[in-house]
C-alpha cells in the first residue's frame, strides 16, 4: 500500500479541530484491533470523524475502485458526511448518492470511481442494481445511525446492499440509542462495542426540560405565545405529521410569527431552501417532523419545542440531541392539553412550568433575508464569485451579505433585509460567469 496522502494532524487542522475527543480516539483504536465495531455515542458528539477516519486507514491510494460504502438514513445526513470528507483534505474523492435529485448527476460522478460512497439505502440499491457502482473492491461498510436505517421500510434494501458485496472485511454501525436488534444479515464477527451514551440521554446538566400548559386542546395558541416568550432565539418545533408541520407553520405565520416548515415530502430544492433559511439565521422558527431530528447539522439551537408529544422515548432523545450540543446549552419544552401528561420516561426528571405572560409582544423580526440563485458548482459558481457579484453589482458592503451555500445546481446567500430591495434592483440585469441567472427571494 502506498503512502497515505494526509496526517490527521493536517485533517484537525482542515476541520479547525484542536484534537479528537476521548470517543473519536476509542473508535480510531478499537477499528485497528478489531474488524467489526458498534459505536454508540450521543448525537452531536463527533461520530462522523469517528467512523471516517479508520475508512481512511483503509484505503489504498493505488485502488481506482470504490472502498468504502456508507449507509445513512436521510439525504441531509449524507450531505453532512460528504462535506466533512471533502474538508478533510485527504485527496479522495467522495460521492453522495441520495433519492430527490436526478440520478444522472450522480451516474455521471460514479463513471470515475470515487473512494468512498455515501447514501440512503433506496438510491445506493438503485445504483447497485443498475451497475453503477463498482462493488468488487468495497471492504468496508459503515451503516451510520443504523437503528434509524435499519427501520420498517429500510431493512429490506439494507440486506439487498450488504449481501450485494462479497468483500466486506469491516462494518462499523454507528447510533445514538442502544435501543435496536441487530439484524442477522450484517453477519458481524464478534463485534467491539464502544458505548459513550450519557446514562439518561442527553447530559442533564446541559439540557433543561420545562413544560407549558396549554388551557385548550387546540395549542396554537399557546405555542405562539410560547414563542414570543423565548424572542428570537433559534428554535425547532417538532410534530409528529406532516400535515400537521404544514398546518402549524401557516398558523404560526398568520399570526406573524415568521417561520419556516421542513417534512420529508417536499422537494429537495424547498429542503434545502427552508433548512438554509434557518441555519442563516432568516428565520428563527422551524416547524419539523422527526425528521430534522437527525443528521442535521445546525449549530446553535437553543430550544426545542414539542408541539406534539413524541411517540418513543428514542423519539425524545434525538429530537433533543439538536440542541445542548458539545459544550452548548438548551431547553426542551414540552407542550401539554388538558388531557395531555408527561411520558412515563421523564417520572424522574425535575420539570419546571413555564407560566407564559397574558399578553404575547412579538419577537424582533430576523435581520437576514435569503436570495435564491439558479447556479451552483455545476455551473462553475463558488462563494467567491457569489460575493464579488453582489459587492460589485449590488455594492453590498461584507457585513451586508451572510452565509452562502452553494449547491450542485441553485445557491442560497443571505443578504441584510433592508438591503434586499435596492440590491434586487440593481442585479435584475446582471450576469454571474458571463450568463443570466434568475435570482430571488428564496420561497
Amino acid at each position: 500500500m502506498q503512502k497515505e496522502k494526509y496526517s490527521v494532524g493536517n485533517i484537525l487542522t482542515n476541520l479547525k479541530i484542536d484534537s479528537l475527543n476521548d470517543m473519536q480516539h476509542a473508535s480510531v483504536t478499537a477499528n485497528q484491533q478489531h474488524a467489526d465495531v458498534i459505536l454508540l455515542s450521543a448525537t452531536g458528539s463527533g461520530k462522523t470523524l469517528a467512523f471516517l477516519l479508520p475508512i481512511l486507514e483503509r484505503l489504498d491510494p493505488a485502488n481506482k475502485n470504490t472502498q468504502a460504502l456508507i449507509v445513512v438514513p436521510s439525504r441531509e445526513l449524507a450531505l453532512q458526511i460528504e462535506k466533512v470528507f471533502k474538508q478533510m483534505g485527504t485527496g479522495y474523492k467522495i460521492t453522495a448518492c441520495y433519492g430527490g435529485h436526478l440520478r444522472e448527476t450522480e451516474e455521471n460522478n460514479l463513471i470515475q470511481p470515487p473512494a468512498v460512497i455515501v447514501g440512503t439505502p433506496g438510491r445506493l440499491g438503485d445504483h447497485i442494481r443498475r451497475e453503477n457502482i463498482t462493488i468488487a473492491a468495497i471492504e468496508t461498510l459503515v451503516l451510520d445511525e443504523f437503528d434509524k436505517t435499519l427501520e420498517l421500510g429500510f431493512q429490506e434494501e439494507v440486506s439487498f446492499i450488504v449481501e450485494s458485496l462479497p468483500n466486506i472485511k469491516k462494518r462499523i454501525l454507528t447510533s445514538a440509542t442502544e435501543a435496536v436488534d441487530i439484524p442477522a444479515f450484517l453477519v458481524l464477527d464478534q463485534p467491539a462495542k464502544l458505548n459513550f451514551l450519557p446514562e439518561n440521554g442527553t447530559p442533564a446538566e446541559r439540557l433543561a426540560i420545562k413544560q407549558v400548559l396549554s388551557p385548550e386542546n387546540d395549542k396554537v395558541d399557546t405555542l405562539f405565545r410560547l414563542i414570543c416568550y423565548l424572542g428570537n432565539r433559534s428554535t425547532i418545533v417538532f410534530c409528529n405529521h406532516r400535515e400537521a408541520v404544514e398546518r402549524t407553520s401557516k398558523m404560526l405565520s398568520e399570526k406573524s410569527i415568521i417561520n419556516t416548515f421542513y417534512h420529508g415530502a417536499m422537494e429537495q430544492q424547498e429542503r434545502d431552501a427552508a433548512l438554509c433559511k434557518f441555519r442563516n439565521g432568516s428565520v428563527n422558527v422551524l416547524v419539523t417532523t422527526d425528521l430534522a431530528a437527525r443528521g442535521l447539522d445546525i449549530p446553535n439551537i437553543r430550544y426545542i419545542v414539542h408541539f406534539h408529544l413524541p411517540h418513543t422515548e428514542d423519539s425524545w432523545t434525538h429530537r433533543n440531541g439538536r440542541t445542548a450540543r458539545m459544550e452548548a446549552s438548551g431547553t426542551a419544552i414540552v407542550i401539554l392539553a388538558p388531557e395531555e401528561k408527561l411520558m412515563p420516561y421523564l417520572a424522574d426528571e425535575t420539570i419546571e412550568t413555564i407560566e407564559l405572560p397574558e399578553t404575547a409582544k412579538l419577537p424582533e423580526k430576523p435581520k437576514w433575508t435569503t436570495l435564491f440563485i439558479a447556479a451552483g458548482k455545476k455551473d462553475k459558481v463558488n462563494k467567491v464569485d457569489i460575493v464579488g457579484f453582489l459587492a460589485k453589482q449590488a455594492h453590498l458592503k461584507k457585513e451586508d451579505i451572510g452565509l452562502i451555500e452553494v449547491k450542485d445546481f441553485f445557491s442560497f446567500v443571505a443578504v441584510v433585509k433592508s438591503k434586499v430591495g435596492h440590491a434586487l434592483e440593481q442585479i435584475k440585469n446582471e450576469k454571474i460567469k458571463n450568463k443570466k441567472v434568475k435570482i430571488d427571494i428564496a420561497r
